[in-house]
């Protein structure tokens, strides 16, 4: 039975904020990279910018078509220096089962970046994003920056795909506001006017905005 339907708990950003370095710095799980095996840990994380992206099957309906989305802008992920991350709480066989399946037939062939298995459900829990009465993750997605702190995080319902290129606005907004120690208004992409704390540069930004 997939589990694309099923009614998720609400989530707590706040509380994946607390445990997020936590729980980075001792992840310890195996993942499919290029179609092997191998161990990811915190070494592998921690230092540059990780997006993890939650999903809640593999072999499901919904899932497929944004790990697809997130394929074919991978070299907008790279060009930001992000690293991809994508977790389920299903085996890395099960992983490699889909990966054989063609895109025709529901299966993520071709698929370059990371599919962790969360088999033990610890990073879905420590996240917030583990519906327990399913046992299936929601559709969460965050943002870690280089210390390893949530800068974004957005949790789905089950029945709902996300937008990539949002996820790639707020990717560029979060490095911006980082690097200058701006504020980044609703809707900023870059070129856009940024804001700082002072009362004369507010008054500017909606004076020339409004």
């Amino acid at each position: 039975m997939r589990h694309d339907r099923v009614r998720p708990r609400r989530p707590h950003l706040s509380a994946a904020r607390d445990v997020d370095r936590e729980t980075v710095s001792r992840i310890r799980a195996e993942a499919v990279v290029g179609g092997q095996i191998k161990r990811i840990n915190s070494l592998d994380l921690l230092g540059k910018y990780v997006l993890l992206f939650f999903y809640p099957n593999d072999f499901s309906f919904v899932c497929p078509t944004e790990l697809y989305a997130i394929e074919e802008n991978l070299a907008e992920f790279k060009k930001r220096q992000v690293e991809v991350v994508a977790v389920s709480v299903d085996s890395v066989h099960a992983h490699l089962a889909w990966l054989t399946l063609p895109r025709n037939e529901g299966g993520i062939e071709g698929i370059s970046f990371a599919l962790l298995s969360d088999i033990h459900k610890e990073l879905s829990r420590a996240f917030c994003v583990l519906d327990e009465k399913s046992g299936v993750s929601l559709r969460g997605v965050f943002l870690l920056d280089r210390s390893g702190t949530v800068q974004y995080g957005a949790v789905h319902s089950l029945s709902l795909g996300r937008d990539i290129g949002e996820l790639l606005r707020v990717i560029d907004a979060a490095q911006f506001s980082k690097k200058h120690g701006l504020l980044c208004p609703v809707d900023w992409a870059p070129g856009d006017q940024a804001l700082d704390t002072t009362g004369e540069q507010k008054a500017r930004y909606y004076r020339d905005t409004h």
